[in-house]
């Protein structure tokens, strides 16, 4: 992985990705104490920076291959990301999903025209399901994170990132990213590396989930105990990477972790600062950004709001946690 496949990856995505803003409210910055940007992928289509991922990874294969169809296993935003990109290239998808996968993204990556395959998180093995279903109708598997390509399409939100914070004037910040197995932080941290060596990107998790955090802190990779349990399931994932956990463990800084009551918080917040609807997952940067300004340094900060597929149900909830 290095900066030439990002760019490379970019040049793919150009005409086809949004170039999604970096956006400041004075209400975020009161609460924080230090001025707040956030790079709302909410806004991205299918409503997650894994679009680009999932462009870019089918974008790079090879006409012949391409054709026969791609498989990926995702709780909701990866799903959709791919089954958009084979869609717009007009080939087959078929994506495995956890039943308990929130139902909007479900429904969602259906319309897409993908054939969605659910199973049991609890005792079922997606890699399983996957490899049977990718050797049976000869799929290409994209996988969420650890893939190379993915990593580089995610990459281009950093290499957006140094620009758009060059053009505010930020100089110094950490770039607290949402987490799960590591590819949006591996890539933007690849990009600010080269473009913005000044920023620093840092993880942000759920308590309880936050392996990335533990694997930084030990200097081994480290796994979760439970496989479910937490509201940002587009973050909870069993572990970091093989490929990304060396990225990450070369480039950023220590991990944060927050409550889903602070990712919900959080959700609310960025609707009614800044008119964004994010998921829980999808706005725990902002809640490391919101709520644990003791571990954060310097007077800026930028945040990614990574996804906003969220059910009405959990959006209400989170809008109460404000009353």
């Amino acid at each position: 992985m290095n900066i030439d496949m990002i760019r490379a990856a970019a040049r793919r995505l150009e005409g086809h990705v949004r170039r999604t803003p970096l956006l400041n409210s004075p209400f975020l910055d009161d609460i924080a104490g230090r001025r707040v940007w956030v790079k709302p992928e909410c806004l991205q289509h299918t409503g997650s920076f894994k679009f680009r991922g999932g462009w870019s990874a089918v974008s790079a294969l090879d006409p012949e291959v391409r054709a026969k169809g791609v498989i990926a296993f995702s709780s909701g935003n990866h799903a959709q990301g791919v089954a958009y990109a084979a869609k717009l290239h007009g080939v087959p998808a078929v994506i495995i999903m956890p039943a308990d996968a929130p139902r909007l993204k479900v429904a969602n990556t259906r319309a897409l025209g993908a054939e969605v395959v659910l199973y049991d998180r609890m005792s079922e093995d997606r890699d399983a399901i996957g490899a049977r279903f990718s050797e049976d109708r000869d799929l290409t598997l994209i996988k969420p994170f650890d893939n190379p390509q993915v990593i580089a399409g995610q990459g281009t939100t950093g290499l957006e990132i140094a620009q758009q914070a060059a053009e505010a004037g930020i100089e110094n910040a950490d770039v607290i990213v949402c987490c799960g197995g590591g590819g949006l932080t591996s890539g933007i941290a690849l990009a600010l590396e080269v473009d913005a060596p000044t920023l620093r990107v840092r993880p942000a998790e759920p308590e309880a989930f936050d392996d990335v955090a533990r694997s930084l802190h030990t200097g081994q990779i480290q796994r979760n105990a439970n496989s479910g349990g937490s509201i940002c399931d587009a973050i909870v994932t069993p572990q970091p990477g093989n490929l990304t956990f060396p990225i990450m463990q070369r480039l950023c800084g220590p991990g944060l972790a927050v409550s889903d009551d602070e990712a919900l918080q959080a959700v609310a917040h960025a609707f009614n600062r800044l008119k964004l609807v994010a998921e829980p997952g999808g706005a725990v940067a902002l809640a490391a950004a919101l709520f644990r300004t003791d571990q954060i340094n310097g007077s800026d900060v930028i945040v990614t709001i990574s996804g906003g597929n969220v059910d009405s149900d959990m959006f209400a909830r989170a809008l109460a946690t404000l009353d």
